[in-house]
């Protein structure tokens, strides 16, 4: 928590086209849906209430991800076993001074 999850995907966001204000955490919402500058969705998901997959399956997961749309996911861990194999994992780790070191693997 407090990693800057949100702050992460905002940022992402903008540089799509996203409006800055239209962005903000899903937690309770699950899943929230933005559009981008040229018109496209982008789904930005917070799977940290998600307790079973079958939760996530019940949400539609599947099809967000076989939309071919953008999806952003806040505690992908929740879910991990229902990712597809291509999924880009980003980590933020929280530095005692307040700086973020941001790393990815695919």
């Amino acid at each position: 928590m407090g990693a800057g999850k949100t702050t992460f995907t905002t940022a992402l966001c903008k540089e799509l086209g996203v409006r800055e204000d239209a962005v903000s955490s899903p937690t309770f919402a699950i899943v929230n849906e933005y559009r981008t500058g040229a018109g496209e969705p982008v789904y930005h998901f917070d799977f940290y209430r998600i307790e079973k997959t079958a939760e996530a399956l019940d949400i539609g997961l599947y099809d967000y991800l076989d939309s071919g749309a953008l999806c952003l996911m806040e505690w992908p861990e929740n879910v991990e076993e229902l990712l597809p194999e291509e999924t880009l994992r980003v980590r933020i780790d929280p530095r005692p001074d307040g700086a973020r070191i941001i790393s990815w693997e695919d």
